[in-house]
């Protein structure tokens, strides 16, 4: 795996756990309103270069956690899209021999890689974005046209229960609407965690000029969600 930077302690990221969130490089969507815009541009040009890189840096991280056992509960995997990459169990293996948990953050474009590493045992809990209804897809990611199979698939996946997981929107006013959301709902129905995340504009975002919606306005959606799925909640608020 190619990292692309590393915070050493989150209070957040990891429902219920103190732990640190591991960023790797590069990503296959375009988000306009991704807020690690940055990450996906930091992806490798050379494959031998890289190859020295991902060693060194993975080794760089594992001394970080050597010395954070017993004040770190887990770790959380995060891009980018940490999938993208042909290795992700080896990296995971070795987080997981030092006695942590571990996070995986994605977008369900990957799901054979990610039932892998289910049944290997190597996630202990999965956070799925979910970037909108299916119309919506492919504009929502940056895309001309997207099959949405694979993320149907993660859906699926999850659904199983085998590990905790939970499926998550950022709510942009110029790609989503309450309607939308509904249909989301919809569409995941019978799942236990949702969050509709709030978009907060940053430095960081991919393309300028995108809105978020007001917190009265944020309550409202949540509102109309939780008449699907009533355990649904807010972040970023």
């Amino acid at each position: 795996m190619v990292f692309a930077g590393i915070q050493k302690l989150t209070l957040l990221d990891y429902p219920d756990r103190t732990a640190c969130t591991v960023f790797t490089a590069g990503c296959n969507f375009n988000c306009p309103f991704c807020q690690n815009a940055s990450l996906i541009k930091s992806a490798t040009r050379e494959q031998s270069s890289t190859h020295k890189k991902q060693k060194e840096s993975a080794a760089e991280i594992l001394r970080f956690l050597e010395t954070r056992q017993g004040l770190l509960d887990g770790v959380c995997i995060s891009g980018g899209e940490p999938l993208l990459h042909s290795d992700p169990d080896m990296f995971i293996s070795d987080v997981k021999a030092l006695g942590y948990l571990v996070k995986l953050d994605t977008n369900g474009s990957y799901p054979e890689k990610m039932e892998n590493l289910i049944k290997a045992g190597l996630i202990d809990y999965v956070a799925m974005d979910i970037k909108n209804t299916p119309e919506k897809y492919a504009q929502t990611i940056g895309a001309s046209e997207y099959d949405i199979s694979q993320i149907e698939d993660s859906i699926a996946i999850l659904r199983k229960g085998t590990i905790p997981y939970e499926f998550r929107t950022t709510v942009v006013r110029e790609y989503h609407t309450g309607d939308d959301l509904l249909s989301i709902a919809h569409w995941i129905s019978d799942t236990e965690r949702y969050y509709l995340q709030k978009f907060v504009d940053s430095d960081g975002v991919a393309q300028n000029g995108l809105h978020g919606y007001s917190d009265t306005e944020m309550q409202q959606f949540l509102s109309d969600v939780r008449k699907i799925l009533p355990a649904a909640n807010l972040r970023g608020m």
